[in-house]
Protein backbone atom coordinates (compact mmCIF):
# COMPACT_ATOMS: atom_id res chain seq x y z
CA UNK A 1 0.00 0.00 0.00
CA UNK A 2 0.91 3.61 -0.81
CA UNK A 3 0.00 6.88 0.77
CA UNK A 4 0.15 9.56 -1.54
CA UNK A 5 -0.37 13.57 0.30
CA UNK A 6 -2.20 15.64 -2.14
CA UNK A 7 -3.27 13.08 -4.71
CA UNK A 8 -5.50 15.21 -5.58
CA UNK A 9 -3.40 18.11 -6.33
CA UNK A 10 -0.52 18.75 -8.57
CA UNK A 11 3.03 16.92 -7.93
CA UNK A 12 0.91 14.24 -5.83
CA UNK A 13 -1.28 13.17 -9.17
CA UNK A 14 1.33 12.85 -10.98
CA UNK A 15 2.67 10.36 -8.46
CA UNK A 16 -0.84 8.59 -7.94
CA UNK A 17 -0.90 8.01 -11.75
CA UNK A 18 2.08 6.33 -11.95
CA UNK A 19 1.62 3.29 -8.83
CA UNK A 20 -1.45 3.04 -9.91
CA UNK A 21 -0.40 2.26 -13.51
CA UNK A 22 1.82 -0.08 -11.74
CA UNK A 23 -0.77 -1.79 -10.38
CA UNK A 24 -0.01 -0.50 -6.65
CA UNK A 25 -2.76 0.22 -4.11
CA UNK A 26 -2.89 4.02 -3.37
CA UNK A 27 -4.50 6.03 -0.77
CA UNK A 28 -4.29 10.02 -0.31
CA UNK A 29 -4.12 11.97 2.47
CA UNK A 30 -5.66 15.60 1.67
CA UNK A 31 -6.38 18.85 2.67
CA UNK A 32 -9.52 18.24 0.36
CA UNK A 33 -11.24 14.93 0.83
CA UNK A 34 -14.33 16.11 -1.32
CA UNK A 35 -13.27 17.41 -3.94
CA UNK A 36 -13.60 15.50 -7.32
CA UNK A 37 -11.00 13.86 -8.83
CA UNK A 38 -9.87 11.62 -11.73
CA UNK A 39 -9.18 8.84 -9.69
CA UNK A 40 -13.02 8.02 -8.20
CA UNK A 41 -13.20 4.77 -5.87
CA UNK A 42 -9.15 3.96 -7.25
CA UNK A 43 -7.94 6.06 -4.39
CA UNK A 44 -8.90 6.84 -1.09
CA UNK A 45 -9.14 9.30 0.55
CA UNK A 46 -8.39 10.82 4.25
CA UNK A 47 -8.36 14.03 5.58
CA UNK A 48 -5.17 15.87 6.98
CA UNK A 49 -5.76 15.34 10.86
CA UNK A 50 -2.12 16.74 12.23
CA UNK A 51 -3.60 18.05 15.73
CA UNK A 52 -4.57 13.85 16.20
CA UNK A 53 -1.46 11.66 15.77
CA UNK A 54 -3.42 8.62 16.76
CA UNK A 55 -5.94 9.31 14.13
CA UNK A 56 -3.41 10.02 11.61
CA UNK A 57 -1.50 6.84 12.01
CA UNK A 58 -4.91 4.89 11.88
CA UNK A 59 -4.97 6.63 8.55
CA UNK A 60 -1.82 5.30 7.26
CA UNK A 61 -1.93 1.81 8.69
CA UNK A 62 -0.97 -0.89 6.57
CA UNK A 63 0.79 1.51 4.13
CA UNK A 64 4.57 0.80 3.34
CA UNK A 65 5.67 3.86 1.36
CA UNK A 66 4.17 7.33 1.97
CA UNK A 67 5.20 9.95 -0.48
CA UNK A 68 5.28 13.27 1.05
CA UNK A 69 4.84 16.00 -1.41
CA UNK A 70 2.99 18.60 1.41
CA UNK A 71 4.19 22.08 1.84
CA UNK A 72 3.16 25.54 1.41
CA UNK A 73 4.48 28.27 -0.93
CA UNK A 74 3.91 30.83 1.53
CA UNK A 75 2.83 32.03 5.51
CA UNK A 76 -1.11 32.38 5.19
CA UNK A 77 -3.12 33.20 8.79
CA UNK A 78 -2.50 30.07 10.39
CA UNK A 79 -0.74 28.16 7.81
CA UNK A 80 2.89 29.11 8.38
CA UNK A 81 6.24 27.39 6.96
CA UNK A 82 7.03 26.49 11.04
CA UNK A 83 3.39 24.85 11.25
CA UNK A 84 4.03 23.02 8.18
CA UNK A 85 7.33 21.78 9.88
CA UNK A 86 5.43 20.63 12.61
CA UNK A 87 2.88 19.01 10.40
CA UNK A 88 5.23 16.81 7.75
CA UNK A 89 7.11 15.11 11.50
CA UNK A 90 3.30 14.49 12.08
CA UNK A 91 2.82 12.99 8.75
CA UNK A 92 6.41 11.12 8.59
CA UNK A 93 5.89 9.24 12.09
CA UNK A 94 2.98 7.21 11.92
CA UNK A 95 4.54 4.13 11.25
CA UNK A 96 5.62 4.06 7.75
CA UNK A 97 8.19 1.86 6.55
CA UNK A 98 9.52 3.80 3.89
CA UNK A 99 9.60 7.93 2.72
CA UNK A 100 9.65 9.62 -0.54
CA UNK A 101 9.67 13.49 0.69
CA UNK A 102 9.58 15.94 -1.89
CA UNK A 103 11.78 18.84 -0.48
CA UNK A 104 13.96 21.58 -3.00
CA UNK A 105 16.99 22.11 -4.26
CA UNK A 106 19.81 23.56 -2.16
CA UNK A 107 17.88 23.12 0.87
CA UNK A 108 20.35 25.11 3.60
CA UNK A 109 18.99 25.64 7.73
CA UNK A 110 20.87 28.55 7.66
CA UNK A 111 18.90 30.44 4.89
CA UNK A 112 16.91 33.57 5.80
CA UNK A 113 14.27 32.56 3.73
CA UNK A 114 12.01 30.20 5.14
CA UNK A 115 10.87 27.59 2.30
CA UNK A 116 14.48 26.79 1.91
CA UNK A 117 15.04 26.36 6.07
CA UNK A 118 12.06 24.61 6.43
CA UNK A 119 12.95 22.00 3.96
CA UNK A 120 16.50 21.66 5.01
CA UNK A 121 15.21 21.51 8.60
CA UNK A 122 12.88 18.43 7.91
CA UNK A 123 15.55 16.77 5.92
CA UNK A 124 17.66 16.78 9.10
CA UNK A 125 14.72 15.07 10.94
CA UNK A 126 14.07 12.24 8.41
CA UNK A 127 17.71 11.47 8.20
CA UNK A 128 17.03 10.66 11.72
CA UNK A 129 13.98 8.58 11.71
CA UNK A 130 13.89 4.76 12.16
CA UNK A 131 12.00 4.28 8.56
CA UNK A 132 14.43 4.43 5.06
CA UNK A 133 13.80 7.44 2.98
CA UNK A 134 14.67 8.76 -0.39
CA UNK A 135 14.82 12.81 -0.42
CA UNK A 136 13.74 13.71 -3.83
CA UNK A 137 14.47 17.72 -4.34
CA UNK A 138 13.15 19.36 -7.49
CA UNK A 139 13.71 22.60 -8.78
CA UNK A 140 10.60 24.19 -10.70
CA UNK A 141 8.07 22.22 -11.30
CA UNK A 142 6.45 22.82 -14.73
CA UNK A 143 2.93 20.86 -16.47
CA UNK A 144 -0.36 21.87 -17.73
CA UNK A 145 -1.45 22.44 -14.08
CA UNK A 146 1.74 24.50 -12.87
CA UNK A 147 1.26 28.08 -11.38
CA UNK A 148 4.75 30.20 -12.29
CA UNK A 149 4.61 29.11 -15.97
CA UNK A 150 1.19 28.72 -16.85
CA UNK A 151 0.75 32.33 -14.81
CA UNK A 152 3.98 33.88 -16.80
CA UNK A 153 2.40 32.38 -20.04
CA UNK A 154 -0.95 34.17 -19.58
CA UNK A 155 0.10 37.54 -18.30
CA UNK A 156 2.02 37.32 -22.19
CA UNK A 157 -1.16 36.67 -23.21
CA UNK A 158 -3.23 39.16 -21.60
CA UNK A 159 -0.80 42.26 -20.96
CA UNK A 160 0.83 44.69 -22.85
CA UNK A 161 4.62 44.72 -21.09
CA UNK A 162 5.75 41.47 -19.31
CA UNK A 163 8.38 43.02 -16.54
CA UNK A 164 11.03 41.18 -15.22
CA UNK A 165 12.57 41.69 -12.36
CA UNK A 166 16.62 42.77 -12.18
CA UNK A 167 18.83 41.23 -14.66
CA UNK A 168 17.30 38.28 -15.50
CA UNK A 169 20.27 36.70 -15.90
CA UNK A 170 19.60 34.30 -12.58
CA UNK A 171 19.12 30.54 -13.70
CA UNK A 172 16.77 27.89 -13.16
CA UNK A 173 16.28 24.20 -14.11
CA UNK A 174 12.57 23.51 -14.80
CA UNK A 175 11.98 19.84 -14.01
CA UNK A 176 9.12 18.24 -15.92
CA UNK A 177 6.03 16.73 -13.41
CA UNK A 178 5.91 13.38 -14.99
CA UNK A 179 9.48 13.13 -15.25
CA UNK A 180 9.03 14.14 -11.33
CA UNK A 181 6.75 11.29 -10.52
CA UNK A 182 8.74 8.52 -12.15
CA UNK A 183 11.66 9.73 -9.71
CA UNK A 184 9.89 9.72 -7.32
CA UNK A 185 8.37 6.41 -7.81
CA UNK A 186 11.51 5.06 -8.89
CA UNK A 187 13.61 6.12 -5.33
CA UNK A 188 10.56 4.33 -3.16
CA UNK A 189 11.33 1.20 -5.52
CA UNK A 190 15.13 1.43 -4.77
CA UNK A 191 16.22 0.45 -1.70
CA UNK A 192 18.68 2.26 1.15
CA UNK A 193 18.62 6.20 2.03
CA UNK A 194 19.55 8.47 -0.81
CA UNK A 195 18.99 11.92 -1.92
CA UNK A 196 18.06 12.82 -5.72
CA UNK A 197 18.27 16.08 -7.20
CA UNK A 198 14.61 16.04 -9.50
CA UNK A 199 16.01 18.25 -12.40
CA UNK A 200 15.24 19.15 -15.92
CA UNK A 201 18.36 18.69 -18.95
CA UNK A 202 17.52 22.69 -19.30
CA UNK A 203 19.28 25.22 -17.66
CA UNK A 204 17.94 28.64 -18.23
CA UNK A 205 18.14 32.16 -17.22
CA UNK A 206 15.01 33.49 -16.21
CA UNK A 207 14.72 36.06 -19.53
CA UNK A 208 15.29 33.11 -21.55
CA UNK A 209 12.42 31.22 -19.67
CA UNK A 210 9.69 34.27 -20.37
CA UNK A 211 11.24 34.70 -24.22
CA UNK A 212 11.10 30.79 -24.78
CA UNK A 213 7.20 31.12 -23.33
CA UNK A 214 6.46 34.72 -25.68
CA UNK A 215 7.47 32.61 -28.28
CA UNK A 216 5.39 29.39 -27.67
CA UNK A 217 2.20 31.38 -26.65
CA UNK A 218 3.07 33.85 -29.42
CA UNK A 219 3.17 37.05 -27.30
CA UNK A 220 2.93 40.48 -28.53
CA UNK A 221 3.94 41.77 -24.68
CA UNK A 222 6.71 44.12 -24.69
CA UNK A 223 9.38 42.56 -22.63
CA UNK A 224 10.85 44.84 -20.08
CA UNK A 225 13.47 44.99 -16.85
CA UNK A 226 12.68 46.59 -13.80
CA UNK A 227 13.87 47.17 -10.13
CA UNK A 228 13.10 43.86 -7.89
CA UNK A 229 11.33 46.65 -5.97
CA UNK A 230 9.14 47.83 -8.77
CA UNK A 231 8.51 44.11 -10.50
CA UNK A 232 7.10 43.25 -6.33
CA UNK A 233 5.36 46.34 -6.89
CA UNK A 234 3.67 44.94 -9.46
CA UNK A 235 2.75 41.74 -8.18
CA UNK A 236 1.06 43.11 -5.66
CA UNK A 237 -1.30 45.19 -7.57
CA UNK A 238 -1.73 42.13 -9.78
CA UNK A 239 -2.23 39.71 -6.38
CA UNK A 240 -5.42 42.53 -5.72
CA UNK A 241 -6.51 42.37 -9.03
CA UNK A 242 -6.79 38.54 -9.45
CA UNK A 243 -7.15 38.08 -5.32
CA UNK A 244 -4.27 35.53 -5.17
CA UNK A 245 -0.61 35.83 -4.75
CA UNK A 246 1.20 36.37 -7.19
CA UNK A 247 4.94 36.58 -6.26
CA UNK A 248 6.33 36.96 -2.64
CA UNK A 249 9.98 38.58 -1.74
CA UNK A 250 11.09 35.46 -0.43
CA UNK A 251 10.12 33.74 -3.69
CA UNK A 252 12.09 36.66 -5.87
CA UNK A 253 15.13 36.19 -3.38
CA UNK A 254 15.10 32.68 -3.93
CA UNK A 255 14.43 32.81 -7.92
CA UNK A 256 17.62 35.52 -8.21
CA UNK A 257 20.10 33.78 -5.78
CA UNK A 258 19.90 30.92 -8.67
CA UNK A 259 18.98 28.45 -5.89
CA UNK A 260 16.50 26.43 -8.60
CA UNK A 261 19.49 24.93 -10.41
CA UNK A 262 21.57 21.80 -9.65
CA UNK A 263 25.05 20.73 -10.12
CA UNK A 264 24.04 17.19 -10.23
CA UNK A 265 23.19 15.33 -13.78
CA UNK A 266 19.70 15.88 -15.07
CA UNK A 267 17.91 13.18 -13.89
CA UNK A 268 14.35 14.16 -15.64
CA UNK A 269 14.46 13.98 -19.61
CA UNK A 270 11.62 16.39 -20.44
CA UNK A 271 13.04 19.51 -22.73
CA UNK A 272 11.64 22.82 -22.01
CA UNK A 273 11.32 23.88 -25.06
CA UNK A 274 9.66 21.15 -27.03
CA UNK A 275 7.35 20.84 -24.08
CA UNK A 276 6.42 24.39 -24.36
CA UNK A 277 5.85 23.74 -28.22
CA UNK A 278 3.47 20.74 -27.50
CA UNK A 279 1.52 22.62 -24.95
CA UNK A 280 1.13 25.91 -26.14
CA UNK A 281 -2.32 26.14 -26.96
CA UNK A 282 -3.15 24.94 -23.56
CA UNK A 283 -0.39 27.17 -21.60
CA UNK A 284 -1.49 30.32 -19.92
CA UNK A 285 -5.39 30.49 -21.37
CA UNK A 286 -6.12 30.70 -17.63
CA UNK A 287 -5.02 32.32 -14.96
CA UNK A 288 -4.23 29.94 -12.20
CA UNK A 289 -4.99 31.11 -8.66
CA UNK A 290 -2.57 29.68 -5.59
CA UNK A 291 -5.19 30.83 -2.93
CA UNK A 292 -7.97 29.09 -5.10
CA UNK A 293 -6.40 25.67 -5.39
CA UNK A 294 -4.88 25.11 -1.45
CA UNK A 295 -7.12 27.46 -0.20
CA UNK A 296 -11.10 27.02 -0.88
CA UNK A 297 -13.33 24.90 0.40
Amino acid sequence: MNAVTGAFGYTGKYIARRLLKLGEPVITLTGHPGRSNEFGASVKAFPFQFENPDAMAESLAGVRVLYNTYWIRFDRDKATHDRAVANTRAAESAGVQRVVHISITNPDRESPLPYFRGKALLEEEIRRAHFSHAIVRPTVVFGVEDILINNIAFLLRKMPIFIIPGTGQYRLQPVNVEDLGRIAVEAAHSSGNMVIDAVGPDIVSFEQLVRLVAKAVRSRAVIRHASPRLALAAARILGTVFHDVVLTEDELDGLMASLLVSESAPTGSTGLSRWLADNAAALGTRYASELHRHYSS
